[in-house]
């Protein structure tokens, strides 16, 4: 089971930047697609980015010229930089993790942007 801890997330105002860190307990090296998901209140979870073992990135529409997701394998982290921030991106941003099938969570951070 691979252990995920979210960090990065609180308050900022429209047009604003915020970088989301996720520290992986393992080796992420070999890790097939890392993640980043997000939830907003009253919503379902919606994939925001991801990027795959060999670097194959993909965006929600919704985000895509604003974030830019990527994978420190040195550090075993998965980043998130957010950068011209709406308040609809307001939501609980979760770390994902996805090897064999298998899916593994972080416990989320906030991101509020609001002026």
């Amino acid at each position: 089971q691979v252990q995920l801890v979210e960090s990065g997330g609180g308050l900022v105002q429209p047009g604003g930047s915020l970088r989301l860190s996720c520290e992986v307990s393992r080796n992420i090296v070999s890790i097939y697609r890392m993640g980043w998901y997000r939830q907003a209140p009253g919503k379902q979870r919606e994939l925001v980015a991801t990027v795959t073992i060999i670097g194959v990135t993909n965006y929600a529409d919704s985000v895509k010229g604003r974030f830019t997701i990527s994978r420190d394998n040195a550090k075993n982290t998965v980043n998130l930089q957010m950068n011209d921030l709406k308040p609809e991106d307001t939501a609980v941003y979760y770390c994902n993790a996805l090897n064999f099938g298998i899916g593994s969570w972080g416990q989320g951070t906030q991101v509020t942007v609001s002026s």
